[in-house]
């Protein structure tokens, strides 16, 4: 395995305002910063409606399918959770963003598991600041 090492980069992926709007009524959170483009204009410093953080976070289960190496012999994937999270920039409605992810630890929990710990990013494309950093563990179970 390639500890330390920078593992893959997903395609870049719109985010539009209908992905916005969706979030929202999946989660039920519909401040104005996420659904309302002119209020968001004109009351905020953001120039217009921005993702919800958890979206972004959401984000991190496709930019992995796009993006990681099969482990070999892995039956099943699960999500096991995240150490660390940070939500360092707003991604504005019309931005793209794109997952990098560093593997950083690999240890075996077994003779079937195997837990991965990877450091994420992700980024928005054009900007200086990346929209969130992270620090998510996966189980491989292995068959």
């Amino acid at each position: 395995m390639r500890v330390g090492q920078e593992i893959g980069v997903s395609p870049w992926r719109l985010v539009a305002q209908v992905d916005l709007d969706r979030f929202a009524d999946a989660t039920d959170d519909h401040q104005f910063i996420h659904v309302d483009p002119r209020r968001a204009e004109a009351e905020t410093a953001f120039g217009g409606t921005v993702a919800h953080g958890f979206l972004t976070l959401s984000l991190l289960s496709a930019f992995a399918r796009e993006a990681l190496p099969e482990v070999a012999g892995r039956r099943v994937g699960v999500n096991y959770g995240l150490d660390r999270v940070r939500f360092v920039a707003p991604v504005r409605s019309g931005s793209r963003v794109r997952g990098r992810f560093v593997l950083r630890e690999v240890s075996r929990r077994g003779p079937a598991e195997m837990l991965l710990r990877h450091g994420v990013t992700v980024e928005i494309e054009g900007a200086a600041k990346p929209a969130l950093v992270a620090e998510w563990l996966t189980l491989a179970v292995l068959g």
